[in-house]
């Protein structure tokens, strides 16, 4: 096992949870939980399409660095930028080797170039020396993922995020939950997760949650349908209740179109505005109420 190393750059990291938590059944209604995202990959799958199609197929060290590039950074940016760092450096090593200067330059697409570069070429450093000299992380395919996950969490910058990006997402294939800030926000208003629990350590409830007979194609679905959902339908800001494939599974939509249709109520108008409802005109000849 690698050697905990100092993580000496802030602001965009994929904050590590050391020790890597346990596997376990998500709290006293685990079971329930289960059922649930069961029947929510069951409707998202009927909304965008299972399965879905991996986007590429990179080595993990290329996925490792895809992925650091992509802290706090649109896709397309850190595509940008991805595409840019291969263009100009022949391999890993010159680019772990080269002026810090020459590949902030490089990757300039991304957020805070000045902070990715010399983070990106102090942990490929650190993958040659605790590699005895190769830099390559294909060793990773032969490991159990929560073996393969846990070395690399030791790196700075890189926590559960990074480390299941790595192995789902890159040539490996391996069953790995990745949760980003769409899945996030998902879990928490369809109450897989409580609204308090940070993304660092969702993870590893969302991961308990994942029904055993789940293989890395179905994993790798579920997070890209709730990625989509929570892009397309359920927006940070102005989410679309009303369409929601979910509405039903989904206490703060529910919650919040009661609102809404409370706020938009004559009553409720007539408060906001300061009016009172208007006065029932009695015939003349009518006894007046008591």
């Amino acid at each position: 096992m690698a050697a905990h190393f100092q993580d000496e750059l802030f602001g965009f990291v994929d904050q590590p949870i050391d020790p890597l938590p346990a596997r376990e059944t998500p709290g006293p209604n685990g079971q329930a939980a289960r059922e649930k995202l069961r029947l929510v990959h069951q409707r998202l799958c009927r909304e965008y399409g299972c399965p879905v199609g991996y986007f590429h197929e990179l080595s993990p060290l290329d996925e490792l660095v895809s992925s650091l590039l992509s802290h706090r950074t649109r896709n397309s940016e850190s595509g940008a930028a991805y595409k840019e760092l291969r263009r100009r450096f022949s391999d890993w090593t010159a680019v772990r080797d080269a002026p810090t200067s020459e590949v902030e330059d490089a990757i300039r697409a991304c957020n805070w170039p000045e902070q990715k570069a010399p983070r990106i070429q102090q942990i490929l450093r650190l993958i040659t020396q605790q590699r005895k000299g190769e830099l390559s992380l294909d060793f990773l395919e032969i490991l159990p993922v929560r073996e393969g996950r846990a070395w690399l969490e030791q790196l700075p910058g890189v926590g559960p995020k990074t480390s299941a990006a790595v192995y789902i997402f890159s040539r490996i294939r391996g069953r790995a939950l990745p949760v980003d800030s769409h899945h996030h926000r998902v879990a928490q208003r369809l109450g897989l997760i409580p609204m308090s629990l940070d993304v660092g350590p969702a993870h590893a409830v969302l991961e308990a949650m994942l029904p055993e007979d789940w293989d890395a194609q179905t994993v790798y679905d579920d997070h890209e349908i709730l990625m989509f959902h929570g892009q397309r339908c359920c927006h940070y800001r102005g989410p679309e209740c009303g369409r929601c494939a979910l509405l039903d599974l989904c206490p703060t939509g529910q919650t919040r179109l009661a609102q809404q249709a409370a706020d938009t109520s004559p009553t409720r108008r007539r408060e906001k505005s300061g009016k009172s409802a208007p006065e029932r005109m009695l015939p003349a000849s009518a006894p007046l109420p008591e």
